[in-house]
């Protein structure tokens, strides 16, 4: 791709940008390719021939107060960098204001990470059982490690406010469900009421990933043993600092077996060699040593959210603001989502 043909790049003011920041890194012409599988914030793959990276900027069209997000995402990586948990090294970060941005927009680059990453049971599958097993055991220890960071002692002390986290998250998924629904949705409200009569009470603050899934790491070879291993967490742009269970129960959620045939929602529970839920949860108790006997609610929870993260994109394709395969189905999966916090909720 040549220089200035990259959507949402001007690779010509970029490279200018770079070598200001770090003159001789980039030692040949920068071709780009858009990353595709992003939620939000745009993802490209950088190379000069030699060096890689990656760049991270907001979306096209975005407004400036969504800017911050850059310098949180870099701000959390450079953080964590140090520590047990893998991420990206981070290279630079541009907060230049809109008018005067290489590209228009913050961004920041960190460096190219080898790996795959797995976002479904038929992507799985060629790993085999034992492999398939070893790779989701990884994404729950790699969970334990990031939960074991001190934010203090990496500068992340006030990247959060924990004091009543979980009343918020509920409040502000309860909005965003009044902000995107267009029908009546059995069981919703009563689900969401029965998540606020029950709240648990939040062990110590930690950082939580907020996406905390086997699609958002890289799994790849260990460049010692050959082993397959975690070689980066991805996508911090959720990230603060909050009850770490939070993250536990998405990723039980998960790990839970949809059952649905044809389904554009899937997740990878039905690979060949996939813990189940309870082993999962069972291996984060005894390698952190926190209580989880509230991750019924907290596995309640991510269901309840990801319900309404879904009527929100079945809401956006009624109007006709979504296009794209497997759209004209999501609506029919928000009821599979809320019965299953419900279930889960009275089960626990």
């Amino acid at each position: 791709m040549s220089a200035g043909k990259a959507p949402g790049l001007d690779l010509d003011q970029l490279r200018g940008t770079i070598d200001r920041a770090r003159p001789g890194l980039v030692t040949g012409p920068l071709t780009a390719r858009l990353i595709e599988g992003g939620r939000s914030n745009l993802t490209y793959a950088l190379t000069d021939g030699t060096g890689r990276w990656v760049l991270r900027r907001p979306p096209l069209g975005h407004v400036l107060a969504t800017a911050h997000d850059m310098k949180r995402e870099h701000r959390v990586i450079s953080a964590l960098h140090p520590t047990d948990v893998p991420v990206p090294k981070p290279v630079l970060l541009c907060e230049a204001a809109e008018d005067n941005g290489a590209l228009g927009a913050p961004f920041y680059v960190m460096e190219f990470v080898d790996g795959t990453p797995y976002r479904t049971a038929e992507e799985l599958a060629p790993l085999g059982p034992e492999r398939t097993r070893g790779a989701v055991l990884g994404l729950v220890d790699t969970l334990v490690d990031l939960h074991a960071v001190d934010p203090e002692a990496v500068g992340l002390g006030d990247f959060g406010r924990p004091e009543g986290f979980l009343d918020r998250q509920l409040r502000r998924w309860g909005k965003q469900l009044a902000a995107s629904r267009g029908r009546e949705l059995p069981g919703i409200e009563e689900l969401h009421a029965a998540l606020g009569r029950s709240l648990p009470s939040s062990p110590a603050a930690t950082v939580v990933h907020g996406d905390y899934r086997l699609d958002n790491v890289l799994i790849g070879p260990d460049p010692a043993t050959g082993t397959d291993r975690i070689r980066a967490v991805l996508d911090w742009e959720m990230s603060t600092l909050g009850d770490p269970l939070t993250d536990l129960g998405l990723l039980v959620m998960y790990s839970a077996k949809l059952d649905l045939p044809d389904s554009p929602i899937s997740t990878t529970a039905s690979a060949a060699g996939h813990p189940d839920p309870a082993e999962l949860i069972e291996r984060y108790a005894a390698r952190s040593g926190r209580d989880v006997s509230a991750v019924s609610w907290y596995t309640a929870f991510a269901w309840f959210k990801l319900a309404v993260i879904l009527e929100g994109i079945h809401y956006r394709y009624t109007l006709g603001q979504t296009v794209g395969a497997g759209f004209d189905r999501i609506g029919e999966l928000v009821p599979v989502f809320i019965e299953h916090g419900l279930t889960t909720l009275q089960e626990g």
